[in-house]
């Protein structure tokens, strides 16, 4: 309760809302947490040094671009590109066309990557079901 923040989980804090409905034409650079109910058309990234960004992409997300972040709780959809520094967690009706490269992974059943799971090189490999919890 006291101890040290699991680096493996994203931090809770969000800054900024895309909300339901909101479409979004070009790219994005965040800092701290970002959700997306919305669509944007363009790439999502932390900006230059935001080591604890967290994007958060709920089941009517949509991103038709790139995603660079360090934290991705994922179950919406993605069409581009992934990169994520720390914990990709992709939840049951998260969707990825493209390729994916991680640090640490979770999916849940029902999640789909159409293209390739690249392990971040010099990196731990930690796999994880998510019936282990």
């Amino acid at each position: 309760m006291f101890g040290k923040r699991d680096a493996r989980k994203p931090l809770a804090k969000i800054d900024t809302l895309i909300g339901v409905g909101t479409i979004i034409e070009g790219d994005i650079r965040f800092s701290g947490g970002l959700r997306i109910d919305g669509t944007v058309k363009g790439n999502v990234e932390a900006a230059d040094g935001a080591a604890a960004s967290t994007l958060i992409l709920s089941e009517q997300a949509r991103v038709e671009g790139n995603v660079a972040v360090a934290y991705l709780v994922n179950n919406g959809t993605v069409v581009g590109q992934v990169s994520v520094a720390e914990c990709l967690e992709m939840q049951s009706r998260a969707k990825i066309v493209g390729d994916v490269e991680y640090s640490l992974i979770e999916m849940h059943q029902g999640a789909v990557v159409e293209g390739r799971l690249v392990h971040g090189a010099n990196k731990l490999v930690e796999l994880k079901l998510a019936a282990s919890n």
